[in-house]
Parts: C-alpha cells; sequence; structure tokens
C-alpha cells in the first residue's frame, strides 16, 4: 500500500494458484483483488467504517466488470489502484487499474475494472438502503473525481 494524490493503491504479486494451465490469470481473479484493494482500503484508510461492517453495516457488490487489454502470469507484481468514479446518496463506484510493474520501473495497464456498491444496514434478509456513511465519505475525500478545469479560450 502506498499514499497517491488520486487513487489507493494495493500491490500484489501473481502466485501459481491463480493462473491456469497455460500460465495466465484466471478472470475471476481480478474481480477478487478488486474486493481485496477495497477491504484494505477499509483497514488502512477507513477503520471506523471496517468496524461499522464488523456490526451491521453492509457493503453489498451490485455490479462488477473488467476489461482485459494484457496477459499476465505468474509472478508479475500488479498495483491495483482503486479511484471513485461516482457518489450516490447509498451507493459508490469505484474504477480499479491493473498495472503490472515492470522490473526496469516501466508501467503497463493490463486491465481496467469498475465496481458498484450499495450501503444497507439490517440482520440478513432484511437489510435496508441506507445514506453512504460520513466516515466513508470522509476517508474517499482524495479519491474522488476532479473537476476539469479549462484553460485559455473557450470554444
Amino acid at each position: 500500500m502506498t499514499d497517491h494524490t488520486d487513487y489507493f493503491e494495493h500491490r500484489h504479486t501473481v502466485g501459481f494458484e491463480e493462473t491456469n494451465l497455460v500460465g495466465n490469470v484466471y478472470y475471476v481473479n481480478y474481480l477478487r483483488w478488486q474486493g481485496r484493494c477495497r477491504e484494505m482500503f477499509l483497514k488502512f484508510r477507513a477503520p471506523a467504517v471496517l468496524a461499522e461492517v464488523q456490526s451491521d453495516l453492509k457493503l453489498f457488490t451490485l455490479k462488477v466488470d473488467c476489461e482485459f487489454f494484457a496477459e499476465i502470469t505468474a509472478f508479475d507484481e500488479l498495483s491495483i489502484r482503486m479511484r471513485l468514479a461516482d457518489i450516490a446518496s447509498t451507493q459508490l463506484e469505484f474504477t480499479f487499474d491493473y498495472v503490472k510493474l515492470e522490473p526496469s520501473g516501466g508501467e503497463t495497464l493490463v486491465a481496467r475494472g469498475r465496481q458498484r456498491v450499495a450501503c444497507m444496514r439490517g440482520p440478513n434478509g432484511a437489510t435496508v438502503p441506507v445514506t453512504v456513511p460520513e466516515a466513508l465519505l470522509d476517508a474517499l475525500a482524495p479519491y474522488r473525481p476532479r473537476p476539469v478545469q479549462l484553460t485559455g479560450r473557450g470554444v
């Protein structure tokens, strides 16, 4: 985990158990890594929210997707970079960039994903939507999309 100005980063080394017989990473692992990145964000940036999750707050994943640009294999080093894409009253949407970290110091974008999450409370089977907790909004503040600033003469 490293601090950055516009994304939360979780680093991961691909293991053999995450690959298929020809050595490529199973697609489902990209989705697992999204969840892991989100969990590590809660652990390191929003421990108060993590405590609520351990109580009765539920962060339900409503939608998830991933687009692949390049293959990765065992022992590739990845940076999974989570950004906040959208905030609604009871939901959040995140984007995830999967960046292969090259031994030479270079970087290659290998995949990009999205995840929509709803905030709910209550016992299983009787949950109701709730507004995004203030502590979570505060923790996500550095990762919010920045407004585009136009310079020069208008069109």
